[in-house]
């Protein structure tokens, strides 16, 4: 078979069994996201959006594609505005890894790093975020770009109810006890949510959230600085559906880079700390109780750990 172009290898990701690094109750499988072209789960959502734009007139032949990112977006939006041939013009925060802008860079893509508000390097908070996605929106307006403004763009969490989860649901041939997912934009877990519970509606959804910066949860947030990048900048996303999570899982960032270490040295798979977040969360969801002995979990490898 012979792909016409980077945007046909998005998708159709294999899901891999942890038996290794989990032994059970139960059994831990994950979607494994790092294998697309822009090393990310967030491909699905840069060619749902872009291909969506284009097709209604929002995003005109040649116009330029402007969006704020922590890396993960930028990296797909790359992929499919090379193939569709859009400039690509990115605005990041300085205190994400600089290894995401060197690729972004080297994927082609003009990037500009906003100063931090208050977070630290390697920890940005909702305020950093902000910070970025103003200027992305000046520039869009500037250029006369198209903003890509992923935080509330449907046709996000669309992707992900309509490829990932039911690739999901084929692969495991339904035979699915829970769904667990970090949150950044919310797209991935709602997306796969949405599919999971309309499959079952007695599939549990547990959101991943780092201790301390839980507002999914309904806590105050205590802790806005945290290593797991590209998840919960200390607000709750804008098209939060609450009824799709049964529950919030807590990660300590120590439990973060352990998790991410074992994963590397005992699956021989290197990702990033969102992905580590969710294995961990998942092996104690698993090892709770909840779900029975013979439950299986799902969780999703959100991006390789060579942008850190």
């Amino acid at each position: 078979m012979i792909s016409a172009s980077s945007i046909d290898l998005i998708g159709n990701t294999p899901l891999v069994a942890l038996d290794r690094l989990y032994r059970g109750p139960g059994r831990l499988l994950a979607k494994a996201e790092f294998l697309l072209p822009g090393g990310s789960v967030k491909d699905r959502a840069a060619k749902s959006i872009l291909l969506a734009a284009r097709a209604d007139g929002r995003l005109k032949p040649g116009a330029p594609v402007i969006e704020m990112t922590s890396g993960n977006m930028g990296a797909g939006l790359a992929v499919v505005c090379a193939a569709l041939g859009h400039p690509l013009v990115v605005t990041m925060s300085a205190g994400n890894s600089p290894a995401r802008a060197r690729m972004l860079e080297g994927l082609g893509a003009e990037v500009i790093l906003v100063p931090q508000v208050d977070g630290a390097p390697g920890q940005v908070t909702g305020q950093d975020i902000r910070a970025a996605a103003e200027m992305a929106e000046t520039l869009a307006r500037e250029r006369g770009g198209f903003y890509v403004d992923q935080f509330n763009a449907a046709e996000a969490v669309q992707a992900h109810e309509f490829t990932t989860g039911p690739e999901i649901i084929r692969q495991t041939g339904g035979k699915i006890d829970a769904w667990v997912a970090a949150v950044g934009t919310g797209s991935t877990f709602m997306g796969v949510a949405r599919a999971m519970k309309s499959a079952n509606p007695a599939t549990v959804c547990a959101a991943v959230e780092p201790l301390g910066c839980r507002p999914l949860a309904g806590e105050v947030v205590a802790k806005p600085r945290h290593l797991i990048q590209g998840t919960s900048y200390g607000a709750v996303p804008p098209h939060w559906n609450p009824r799709l999570m049964d529950l919030s899982l807590a990660v300590t960032d120590e439990d973060a880079e352990l998790w991410r270490r074992k994963i590397a040295k005992e699956e021989g798979l290197y990702v990033g700390y969102s992905a580590a977040a969710n294995v961990c969360a998942a092996a104690a969801l698993l090892g709770s109780g909840r779900l029975g002995p013979d439950a299986v979990a799902v969780t999703v490898l959100c991006d390789t750990g060579l942008k850190y």
